[in-house]
Protein backbone atom coordinates (compact mmCIF):
# COMPACT_ATOMS: atom_id res chain seq x y z
CA UNK A 1 0.00 0.00 0.00
CA UNK A 2 2.82 2.41 0.92
CA UNK A 3 4.63 1.71 -2.35
CA UNK A 4 1.43 2.45 -4.27
CA UNK A 5 1.01 5.80 -2.47
CA UNK A 6 4.64 6.71 -3.16
CA UNK A 7 4.21 5.89 -6.85
CA UNK A 8 1.01 7.97 -6.99
CA UNK A 9 2.78 10.88 -5.24
CA UNK A 10 5.65 10.75 -7.74
CA UNK A 11 3.15 10.75 -10.61
CA UNK A 12 1.35 13.80 -9.17
CA UNK A 13 4.66 15.61 -8.60
CA UNK A 14 5.70 14.89 -12.19
CA UNK A 15 2.38 16.22 -13.50
CA UNK A 16 2.75 19.34 -11.38
CA UNK A 17 6.25 19.88 -12.80
CA UNK A 18 4.99 19.54 -16.38
CA UNK A 19 2.06 21.86 -15.63
CA UNK A 20 4.50 24.48 -14.31
CA UNK A 21 6.62 24.11 -17.44
CA UNK A 22 3.55 24.51 -19.66
CA UNK A 23 2.34 27.60 -17.82
CA UNK A 24 5.67 29.39 -17.93
CA UNK A 25 7.09 28.29 -21.30
CA UNK A 26 5.40 31.08 -23.23
CA UNK A 27 6.59 34.00 -21.05
CA UNK A 28 10.18 32.76 -21.12
CA UNK A 29 10.36 33.13 -24.88
CA UNK A 30 8.09 36.12 -25.21
CA UNK A 31 10.91 38.66 -24.90
CA UNK A 32 13.16 36.94 -27.45
CA UNK A 33 14.40 38.90 -30.47
CA UNK A 34 12.18 39.60 -33.43
CA UNK A 35 12.91 39.43 -37.15
CA UNK A 36 10.41 42.06 -38.32
CA UNK A 37 9.52 45.45 -36.88
CA UNK A 38 6.49 46.42 -38.92
CA UNK A 39 2.84 47.38 -38.53
CA UNK A 40 0.72 45.58 -41.15
CA UNK A 41 -1.63 47.83 -43.13
CA UNK A 42 -3.70 45.07 -44.84
CA UNK A 43 -2.24 45.79 -48.30
CA UNK A 44 -1.05 42.69 -50.18
CA UNK A 45 0.81 41.80 -53.37
CA UNK A 46 -1.34 42.06 -56.47
CA UNK A 47 -2.87 38.86 -57.82
CA UNK A 48 -0.15 36.83 -59.53
CA UNK A 49 2.74 39.03 -58.38
CA UNK A 50 5.71 38.15 -56.17
CA UNK A 51 7.01 40.74 -53.72
CA UNK A 52 10.33 40.57 -51.88
CA UNK A 53 10.88 42.57 -48.70
CA UNK A 54 14.25 42.58 -46.93
CA UNK A 55 14.02 43.33 -43.19
CA UNK A 56 17.15 44.75 -41.54
CA UNK A 57 17.27 45.51 -37.80
CA UNK A 58 20.27 46.66 -35.78
CA UNK A 59 20.17 47.13 -32.01
CA UNK A 60 22.63 49.93 -31.37
CA UNK A 61 22.09 49.78 -27.61
CA UNK A 62 20.22 46.81 -26.21
CA UNK A 63 19.87 44.25 -23.45
CA UNK A 64 23.12 42.48 -22.62
CA UNK A 65 21.60 39.29 -21.25
CA UNK A 66 19.72 36.74 -23.42
CA UNK A 67 15.99 36.31 -22.93
CA UNK A 68 16.54 32.63 -22.07
CA UNK A 69 19.55 30.35 -21.42
CA UNK A 70 21.47 29.83 -24.67
CA UNK A 71 19.64 32.64 -26.44
CA UNK A 72 21.03 35.52 -28.47
CA UNK A 73 22.16 38.80 -26.91
CA UNK A 74 20.37 41.74 -28.52
CA UNK A 75 23.01 44.40 -27.77
CA UNK A 76 24.79 45.26 -31.05
CA UNK A 77 22.81 42.50 -32.81
CA UNK A 78 21.97 42.63 -36.50
CA UNK A 79 18.89 40.64 -37.54
CA UNK A 80 17.72 40.18 -41.12
CA UNK A 81 15.20 38.15 -43.07
CA UNK A 82 13.95 37.90 -46.65
CA UNK A 83 10.14 37.97 -46.79
CA UNK A 84 8.66 36.48 -49.98
CA UNK A 85 4.99 37.21 -50.69
CA UNK A 86 2.72 35.97 -53.47
CA UNK A 87 -0.71 37.43 -54.28
CA UNK A 88 -2.89 34.32 -54.59
CA UNK A 89 -6.14 36.30 -54.99
CA UNK A 90 -7.22 39.89 -54.37
CA UNK A 91 -7.99 38.91 -50.74
CA UNK A 92 -5.30 36.31 -49.91
CA UNK A 93 -1.50 36.52 -49.79
CA UNK A 94 0.89 33.64 -49.07
CA UNK A 95 4.24 34.49 -47.46
CA UNK A 96 7.55 32.82 -46.63
CA UNK A 97 10.32 34.23 -44.40
CA UNK A 98 13.58 32.60 -45.51
CA UNK A 99 16.41 32.87 -44.69
CA UNK A 100 16.20 34.30 -41.17
CA UNK A 101 19.68 35.17 -39.93
CA UNK A 102 21.51 37.31 -37.41
CA UNK A 103 24.92 38.33 -36.16
CA UNK A 104 25.28 38.76 -32.40
CA UNK A 105 28.03 39.41 -29.90
CA UNK A 106 27.69 36.05 -28.17
CA UNK A 107 27.11 33.67 -31.11
CA UNK A 108 28.32 35.44 -34.24
CA UNK A 109 26.55 34.63 -37.53
CA UNK A 110 23.60 32.26 -37.09
CA UNK A 111 20.68 30.83 -39.07
CA UNK A 112 17.52 31.14 -36.98
CA UNK A 113 14.74 29.25 -38.77
CA UNK A 114 11.87 30.18 -41.08
CA UNK A 115 8.21 31.27 -41.06
CA UNK A 116 5.13 30.62 -43.19
CA UNK A 117 2.46 33.31 -43.46
CA UNK A 118 -1.19 33.51 -44.58
CA UNK A 119 -2.78 36.97 -44.86
CA UNK A 120 -6.53 37.38 -45.49
CA UNK A 121 -7.67 40.93 -46.19
CA UNK A 122 -10.46 43.12 -47.44
CA UNK A 123 -9.77 43.49 -51.21
CA UNK A 124 -8.06 46.77 -52.12
CA UNK A 125 -7.79 47.73 -48.45
CA UNK A 126 -5.68 50.76 -49.35
CA UNK A 127 -8.68 52.28 -51.20
CA UNK A 128 -11.13 52.07 -48.27
CA UNK A 129 -11.55 54.42 -45.32
CA UNK A 130 -12.03 51.54 -42.89
CA UNK A 131 -10.12 48.33 -43.52
CA UNK A 132 -9.42 45.06 -41.77
CA UNK A 133 -7.49 41.82 -42.21
CA UNK A 134 -6.02 38.93 -40.27
CA UNK A 135 -2.58 37.37 -40.61
CA UNK A 136 -1.46 33.92 -39.42
CA UNK A 137 2.17 32.85 -39.05
CA UNK A 138 3.81 29.54 -38.20
CA UNK A 139 7.48 29.48 -37.19
CA UNK A 140 10.16 26.82 -36.91
CA UNK A 141 12.86 28.18 -34.60
CA UNK A 142 16.50 27.37 -33.99
CA UNK A 143 17.14 26.69 -30.30
CA UNK A 144 19.20 29.89 -29.89
CA UNK A 145 16.44 32.04 -31.48
CA UNK A 146 13.50 30.95 -29.32
CA UNK A 147 13.16 28.61 -26.36
CA UNK A 148 10.23 27.00 -28.18
CA UNK A 149 10.83 25.01 -31.35
CA UNK A 150 7.41 25.81 -32.87
CA UNK A 151 5.53 29.08 -32.42
CA UNK A 152 2.74 30.93 -34.17
CA UNK A 153 1.25 34.40 -34.40
CA UNK A 154 -2.28 35.66 -34.90
CA UNK A 155 -2.27 39.28 -36.08
CA UNK A 156 -5.61 41.06 -36.53
CA UNK A 157 -5.27 44.25 -38.58
CA UNK A 158 -7.66 47.18 -38.09
CA UNK A 159 -7.27 50.68 -39.46
CA UNK A 160 -8.65 53.82 -41.03
CA UNK A 161 -7.41 56.00 -43.89
CA UNK A 162 -8.44 59.55 -43.02
CA UNK A 163 -6.44 61.27 -45.78
CA UNK A 164 -3.78 62.31 -45.07
CA UNK A 165 -3.65 60.50 -41.70
CA UNK A 166 -3.58 56.69 -41.26
CA UNK A 167 -4.29 54.98 -37.93
CA UNK A 168 -3.55 51.26 -37.75
CA UNK A 169 -3.63 48.77 -34.88
CA UNK A 170 -2.27 45.20 -34.87
CA UNK A 171 -3.37 43.50 -31.60
CA UNK A 172 -0.96 40.59 -31.99
CA UNK A 173 -1.30 37.30 -30.11
CA UNK A 174 1.73 34.98 -29.94
CA UNK A 175 1.22 31.29 -29.23
CA UNK A 176 3.63 28.50 -28.25
CA UNK A 177 0.98 25.72 -28.40
CA UNK A 178 1.32 25.34 -24.66
CA UNK A 179 -0.99 26.44 -21.89
CA UNK A 180 -4.11 27.15 -23.94
CA UNK A 181 -5.77 30.48 -24.70
CA UNK A 182 -4.73 32.17 -21.45
CA UNK A 183 -1.06 31.61 -22.29
CA UNK A 184 -1.32 33.62 -25.51
CA UNK A 185 1.14 36.50 -25.34
CA UNK A 186 -0.28 39.96 -26.12
CA UNK A 187 2.15 42.07 -28.19
CA UNK A 188 0.23 44.95 -29.81
CA UNK A 189 1.67 47.24 -32.48
CA UNK A 190 0.26 50.65 -33.45
CA UNK A 191 1.02 53.14 -36.25
CA UNK A 192 -0.11 56.73 -36.79
CA UNK A 193 1.13 58.11 -40.13
CA UNK A 194 0.91 61.40 -41.96
CA UNK A 195 1.11 61.11 -45.76
CA UNK A 196 3.02 64.15 -46.98
CA UNK A 197 2.53 63.02 -50.59
CA UNK A 198 1.76 59.77 -52.45
CA UNK A 199 5.50 58.93 -52.22
CA UNK A 200 6.39 60.21 -48.73
CA UNK A 201 5.00 59.48 -45.26
CA UNK A 202 6.08 60.12 -41.69
CA UNK A 203 4.87 57.93 -38.83
CA UNK A 204 5.06 57.12 -35.16
CA UNK A 205 4.94 53.41 -34.31
CA UNK A 206 4.74 51.70 -30.93
CA UNK A 207 5.63 48.06 -30.31
CA UNK A 208 4.87 46.41 -27.00
CA UNK A 209 4.97 43.04 -25.28
CA UNK A 210 2.55 43.04 -22.33
CA UNK A 211 2.87 39.34 -21.48
CA UNK A 212 0.44 36.39 -21.33
CA UNK A 213 -3.28 37.04 -21.21
CA UNK A 214 -3.63 35.12 -17.96
CA UNK A 215 -1.40 37.67 -16.19
CA UNK A 216 0.33 40.63 -17.80
CA UNK A 217 3.89 41.44 -16.81
CA UNK A 218 4.51 44.27 -14.37
CA UNK A 219 5.15 47.69 -15.92
CA UNK A 220 8.94 47.34 -15.60
CA UNK A 221 8.93 43.84 -17.14
CA UNK A 222 6.90 44.89 -20.19
CA UNK A 223 8.65 45.84 -23.42
CA UNK A 224 7.68 49.16 -25.04
CA UNK A 225 9.48 50.80 -27.96
CA UNK A 226 8.52 54.01 -29.77
CA UNK A 227 9.72 54.46 -33.36
CA UNK A 228 10.00 57.46 -35.64
CA UNK A 229 9.57 56.20 -39.22
CA UNK A 230 9.88 57.59 -42.76
CA UNK A 231 8.40 55.81 -45.81
CA UNK A 232 9.43 56.61 -49.37
CA UNK A 233 8.31 54.98 -52.62
CA UNK A 234 10.55 55.05 -55.70
CA UNK A 235 10.45 53.46 -59.16
CA UNK A 236 12.74 50.65 -58.11
CA UNK A 237 12.19 50.02 -54.41
CA UNK A 238 9.99 51.04 -51.49
CA UNK A 239 11.88 52.16 -48.40
CA UNK A 240 10.80 52.21 -44.76
CA UNK A 241 13.40 53.42 -42.26
CA UNK A 242 13.07 54.15 -38.58
CA UNK A 243 14.74 54.47 -35.20
CA UNK A 244 13.19 53.13 -32.01
CA UNK A 245 13.72 54.03 -28.38
CA UNK A 246 12.99 51.75 -25.43
CA UNK A 247 10.63 53.13 -22.81
CA UNK A 248 11.05 50.48 -20.08
CA UNK A 249 13.97 48.60 -18.46
CA UNK A 250 12.94 45.43 -20.33
CA UNK A 251 13.25 47.14 -23.74
CA UNK A 252 16.23 47.56 -26.03
CA UNK A 253 17.27 51.22 -25.74
CA UNK A 254 18.03 52.08 -29.38
CA UNK A 255 17.10 50.02 -32.45
CA UNK A 256 17.39 50.91 -36.15
CA UNK A 257 15.20 49.35 -38.83
CA UNK A 258 15.34 49.40 -42.64
CA UNK A 259 12.82 47.65 -44.89
CA UNK A 260 13.33 47.42 -48.66
CA UNK A 261 10.60 45.97 -50.87
CA UNK A 262 9.93 45.46 -54.58
CA UNK A 263 7.65 43.47 -56.87
CA UNK A 264 9.94 41.02 -58.63
CA UNK A 265 7.82 40.34 -61.73
CA UNK A 266 7.33 43.98 -62.74
CA UNK A 267 9.88 46.30 -64.33
CA UNK A 268 9.16 49.31 -62.16
CA UNK A 269 7.16 50.10 -59.12
CA UNK A 270 3.81 51.88 -59.63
Amino acid sequence: MNSTLKCLRRTIDARQWWLTLVLFAAPIGAMAQTDEIQVYDAAIAEHGKINLMIHNNFTAKGLKEPAFPGGLVSNHAYVGVAEWAYGVTDWFEQGLYLPLYSHTENQGLTYNGFKLRWLFTKPKAEDHTFFYAVNFEFSYNAKHWDSRRFTSEIRPIIGVHLHPVDIIVNPILDNSYLGGFRSLDFAPATRVAYNVSPKWAMALEEYADLGPLRRFYSATEQSHQLYGVIDHGTKFVNIEAGVGFGLTPASDKVTLKLLLSRDLNSRTQP
